[in-house]
């Protein structure tokens, strides 16, 4: 089938179904362009839960859908790859994190979003790269939990220190695999190469990277940063899928990646083939446990909020 002809399939279903299409900025290009919302988690998490729509196809990883699930309990919720999972969110389940607390009795714990529905209901407040250091920073509590992202969680402990706020950070020993690709030594021979350039990385991405970087933000944030930057050559320290959407959005710029190597194989996943069966056959519907879902939606409406 032509690609043409599947989108305007897709397009057609999507009317039938009254269905609205989310996708990560982390997506293949053709799946961002069929999308109605393309944004980074935080971004999605609130759509999910204010669309009017009947059926939420979710073109990003599971964890992603759970939430949108869960915070749109009343709507249906569909991703069209089961096998889209996230590595970092994986490497933590609940019972390890229930052992894990049992350690530190009087921690608050916080979960990055990228965790299971199962992690999340386990947590006292859930967060996203965006707003990690805000929500830590106003938790009362001077110990805390944080998972399952280990570098997340050292980027959030040194700009605690830098705003002053004194917080014992505990981290969790995931990481993403995907981050971990991108290394000082691309930045420093991409500057040589590039010396006007901006460097812009990822929270996930390790201390000695973020050190390199002008600008440390998420997905959205990055996006925000380049359309208000009058720089015009851009280093993007973070999956190279969000370049297609920094380029859509600003023509005349440049952007470089970190590295070609930082290629997420469980985003890349979710096609526009998979994206028509979705919606042609109304797969695969993602459920998430009530009780759990009760208790980790507190953890998420408190982030929201």
């Amino acid at each position: 089938m032509e690609r043409s002809e599947l989108v305007e399939k897709i397009l057609k279903l999507k009317r039938e179904r009254n269905a609205v299409i989310f996708a990560h900025n982390y997506q293949v290009p053709e799946v961002q362009d069929v999308a109605d919302v393309v944004g980074d988690s935080l971004d999605l998490s609130r759509k999910a839960a204010s669309t009017d729509a009947s059926v939420i196809v979710f073109c990003g990883v599971h964890f992603m859908a759970e939430t949108a699930k869960i915070l749109a309990p009343d709507k249906m919720v569909l991703i069209p790859d089961l096998d889209a999972r996230c590595f970092m969110a994986d490497m933590i389940d609940a019972k390890s994190l229930r052992e894990y607390k049992k350690k530190y009795p009087k921690a608050k714990v916080v979960c990055y979003i990228n965790t299971t529905a199962e992690v999340k209901a386990e947590c006292d407040m859930c967060c996203t790269s965006a707003n990690a250091v805000s929500i830590i920073g106003k938790i009362d509590s001077d110990e805390i939990i944080f998972v399952p992202d280990k570098y997340l969680a050292a980027n959030v402990a040194k700009l605690l220190k830098d705003k002053g706020i004194n917080k014992k950070i505990i981290p969790w020993h995931g990481f993403c695999p995907t981050h971990l690709k991108i290394i000082p030594n691309y930045l420093g021979n991409l500057k040589t190469k590039y010396p006007t350039a901006r460097i812009i990385t990822h929270p996930e991405c390790t201390p000695d990277v973020n050190r390199l970087s002008d600008a440390v933000l998420s997905t959205n944030g990055m996006a925000k940063f380049v359309n208000g930057s009058p720089d015009k050559i851009f280093i993007i320290g973070t999956e190279t899928g969000i370049i297609y959407r920094l380029k859509k959005e600003n023509p005349e710029k440049t952007f470089v990646p970190a590295t070609e190597l930082a290629v997420c194989p469980n985003m890349k996943q979710i096609t526009l083939e998979k994206v028509y069966e979705s919606l042609r056959d109304m797969k695969y519907e993602v459920e998430v446990d009530p009780t759990v879902a009760e208790k980790a939606r507190d953890a998420i409406v408190k982030m929201i909020d």
